[in-house]
């Protein structure tokens, strides 16, 4: 199954517009999935069921937030990561979109915004990966002003929950990036706190792909990351079936954000995703893996009905992800997070 390219329904746009009237979390710290669900559905030719998917999630939507004080270009170091922030700096990126090139925007945030991409349990780049797949299948035919405010609503989010992963000790790691999976250490204790308090007790990872300095390998080490974590997510997933998405869902993210960026940033953009999937790995994978046998052979089509069928926001984006790794042990981690994780009620 393969992406249709750009929504010439116009049904994308109408979401979007629906969405940027709510904020990008709700109960305070829980994100607002909607956004890059209604972009997954539309990337893999399915607009027609946006609206119907989102007035089943309508009731998770929480109004937007209210503003504080504007960011500035003299002062945006004082409201990074500040969680009151989220509307002035979703602000400050529309004006940034409405002056400069959105490629522009992203190559000159995209470096200050990286090493805080561990924040609100890596969501914000997730959604930043999403609107920058949107803009670039949307310039042949144009750039619409709801997939600009996407990506300033993306954008502004990261930067309200920016947060750095500071002192970890570098362990051994693995030549592979499933081995270097395999040889993160669990937390001694993944039953207290949710992932704010559980990144900050993240003390050591396992180096791995230390040694790449070229972008192209970097590329190609990425992909390789994606790969194992949404394998590994088959075998590991009752861990934690929603959390767990994360390990593949934020590295994905960055590997579709590359395209975007100059060449210059693919190599610390790999270093980010890894440590971004190695901690999640840390916080909320399982002792012991399980085997998984998928209940029959199915095509990535019928694995995408399946998962929209299901409804669950997790879901869809782990099987978005598992459709662009496009091998069958990566279909089966899509339909193991269908069993795992709890539908979206009706």
């Amino acid at each position: 199954m393969t992406d249709t390219g750009t929504d010439t329904t116009g049904i994308l746009d109408e979401a979007l517009e629906r969405l940027h009237t709510s904020g990008p979390e709700r109960l305070g710290r829980l994100t607002n999935h909607a956004p890059m669900a209604v972009e997954a559905l539309t990337a893999r030719g399915r607009p027609e069921a946006v609206h119907k998917w989102l007035d089943l999630y309508a009731p998770k939507l929480e109004e937007f937030p209210a503003r504080v004080a504007p960011v500035t270009d003299a002062e945006w170091h004082t409201a990074l990561g500040d969680p009151r922030r989220a509307a002035d700096w979703i602000a400050y990126f529309h004006r940034q979109l409405d002056e400069h090139p959105w490629r522009e925007v992203l190559a000159r945030w995209w470096p200050r915004l990286l090493p805080g991409m561990y924040g609100g349990s890596t969501h914000p780049v997730i959604r930043v990966g999403h609107a920058v797949r949107t803009l670039e299948a949307s310039e042949a035919t144009g750039v619409t002003a709801p997939r600009l405010a996407e990506l300033a609503h993306g954008l502004g989010y990261w930067a309200t929950r920016h947060r750095p992963l500071t002192d970890v000790t570098p362990l051994p790691g693995a030549r592979s990036a499933a081995d270097a999976l395999d040889a993160v250490p669990p937390l001694a204790d993944r039953t207290e706190g949710g992932f704010p308090a559980r990144l900050g007790r993240v003390r050591g990872l396992p180096v791995w792909a230390a040694s790449v300095d070229g972008p192209e390998e970097a590329r190609r080490r990425l992909t390789e990351l994606v790969r194992a974590a949404t394998h590994r997510y088959a075998t590991h997933g009752h861990g934690d079936e929603t959390m767990l998405v994360h390990a593949a869902t934020a590295p994905n993210a960055v590997l579709r954000a590359l395209p975007a960026l100059p060449r210059a940033l693919w190599v610390p953009s790999l270093h980010a995703a890894w440590t971004a999937s190695a901690a999640v790995t840390a916080m909320y994978a399982p002792d012991t893996p399980v085997a998984y046998d998928p209940p029959g052979t199915f095509t990535a089509q019928e694995v995408f009905e399946r998962a929209l069928a299901h409804g669950d926001e997790h879901v869809i984006k782990l099987t978005d992800t598992a459709l662009d790794v496009g091998d069958e042990r990566a279909l089966a981690a899509a339909l193991r997070a269908v069993e795992l994780s709890e539908p979206l009620a009706p």
